[in-house]
């Protein structure tokens, strides 16, 4: 590929050097492969279950630590609400209350969510707010409905599809509505509170900064009464040095209409340089639309303590061990104690030739698959719920791990892949408790634990012409590939995320 001078400037504005343009173009060339799963990841076999006495010790161990611990809550909260909206977008293009009946419309269409939600409509947290907008203007049930989506959706209007979903209304309580950007507020006074204050660390888009810093000042006052907890809020942005080149079907450099190289965002594995910014001990990560009302938290709370006491449980064994090889002082017995710890606890896995190893050389590996930062991840029942789960992986130099893998990375057209994804009894909800030091107190660069093979090739539009996407390796899949990990089976009940409108409209998500 020839780079003209405009080309250059538009490189140099976003921060992104030729060779990473030319590498991504290779990527696209040579395509990505797939994840070699080993088979899939259970309860006894990569997942720990823990029993209520196992629970109630790491509760205690989270709650004996916390005060000597910098805590946060990081929270991806970039997503615009758009497609929780898209069947209400369809509904307002292809329904005319004046020429048809709203059930006339549902028989017409089959739409199940547009009859679904008008079953419950009253149960949407924003339904007082927009019957109060329309309640003079509407002549008829049917005509009410489409008002109702209307000005729910219009940009003239209360305009939702634009918003971010961390600022649509998510909960009714009695006299006043929330966000989910203020319940993610609520819950971390309970898990992430240190000293009065609770951390929280949001990545949003740019254009919505002005909106979450007026929330935030709302929610803070609200929840200072309520909490008597006072907060730490900041904000960061997607760096435009992460976003990857888009290519046509022949894989060259796809450009707009006034000749500029088409650049989109890396998809949430970009966040991966936002994560490695944040200075804590102890780093919890959920998704900006899983939250629930303040009459369940304690299910929700509970969980995460027990993910941090298991984190800090291991990892001070695993500093212990670090400390004692660091001095010199480790033996052939105290290196098979360390290297059993490993297998048991952290699901590390050896090669056949470890034991053949001199004493310095197992030192050496064993301090490598030690000194990486950890991730303890929860991980619930499977019970139809889009998202990727468990496995044990065998990446490309024949090493085994525990991974994260979503659906599309798996060659579903072999038999024996396709029946270990099938095989699957967990998935992945997000719910992810992170220590990212190591036993000095010093934070490991995140940006070296990155597999960058794992990323995903997508098909896109732009203006009616085909294009191909480069998504990079997913913040807790690729991104995280040589951290050591940890999967623990967590309540089903932790897991309420809002994919669509509807979603809101669960038993979860009601007061």
């Amino acid at each position: 590929m020839k780079f003209s001078e405009s080309d250059l400037q538009q490189l140099a504005q976003k921060g992104i050097s030729k060779e990473k343009v030319l590498d991504q173009i290779e990527t696209f060339k040579e395509g990505i492969p797939f994840v070699r799963l080993e088979k899939a990841a259970v309860v006894g076999d990569g997942i720990a279950r823990f029993s209520p006495a196992e629970v109630e010790a790491l509760i205690d161990i989270f709650e004996q630590s916390r005060k000597h611990l910098s805590l946060l809550k990081f929270v991806p909260a970039s997503g615009a609400a758009s497609r929780m909206f898209k069947a209400l977008f369809n509904f307002l293009e292809t329904y005319d209350p004046s020429r048809e009946g709203f059930k006339d419309y549902v028989h017409r269409t089959g739409s199940k969510d547009i009859k679904a939600l008008f079953e419950q409509w009253e149960s949407l947290p924003f339904y007082s707010l927009i019957q109060e907008r329309i309640k003079d203007i509407a002549l008829s049930k049917d005509e009410e409905k489409y008002l109702f989506v209307k000005e729910m959706l219009s940009e003239d209007r209360l305009n939702y599809g634009f918003y971010p979903k961390g600022l649509l209304p998510f909960h009714v309580y009695d006299d006043y509505v929330v966000t989910a950007f203020e319940e993610h507020m609520k819950e971390a006074t309970r898990y992430s509170e240190t000293d009065g204050k609770a951390r929280l660390h949001f990545t949003i888009s740019p254009q919505h900064e002005f909106l979450f810093k007026k929330e935030f000042e709302i929610a803070r006052a609200r929840l200072r009464h309520q909490t008597g907890v006072d907060f730490e809020v900041t904000f960061s942005f997607q760096k435009p040095a992460t976003d990857t080149i888009a290519v046509d079907m022949g894989n060259n450099a796809f450009r707009d209409t006034d000749g500029s190289i088409l650049f989109r965002p890396g998809g949430h594995g970009a966040l991966i340089e936002n994560l490695d910014e944040q200075e804590a001990d102890i780093i919890f990560i959920k998704n900006i639309d899983n939250v629930v009302p303040a009459r369940s938290l304690d299910v929700i709370v509970n969980s995460k303590k027990v993910l941090a006491g298991a984190l800090l449980k291991v990892q001070g064994k695993i500093f212990e061990y670090a400390k004692l090889m660091e001095n010199g002082i480790a033996d052939a017995s105290q290196l098979i104690e360390i290297k059993q710890f490993l297998e048991k606890e952290l699901n590390v896995r050896f090669s056949d030739s470890f034991d053949h190893f001199s004493l310095s050389e197992q030192i050496k590996v064993l301090q490598d698959k030690m000194n990486r930062p950890i991730r303890v991840c929860g991980m619930v029942k499977n019970e139809g719920e889009p998202g990727g789960g468990p496995f044990w992986v065998t990446d490309t130099h024949g090493n085994i791990s525990l991974q994260i893998v979503e659906s599309a990375q798996v060659d579903r057209d072999d038999e024996k892949q396709a029946s270990i994804l099938k095989s699957s009894t967990h998935f992945n909800p997000v719910d992810l408790v992170c220590g990212v030091k190591n036993h000095k107190g010093e934070k490991y660069d995140l940006l070296k634990f990155v597999d960058a093979s794992l990323g995903f090739i997508t098909g896109k539009t732009q203006e009616g012409r085909e294009l191909k996407a480069l998504e990079l390796p997913g913040l807790w899949n690729g991104a995280m590939a040589y951290w050591n990990t940890l999967f623990v089976e967590v309540p089903i009940t932790t897991f309420n995320p809002v994919k669509t409108v509807n979603d809101l409209l669960r038993p979860s998500h009601q007061p």
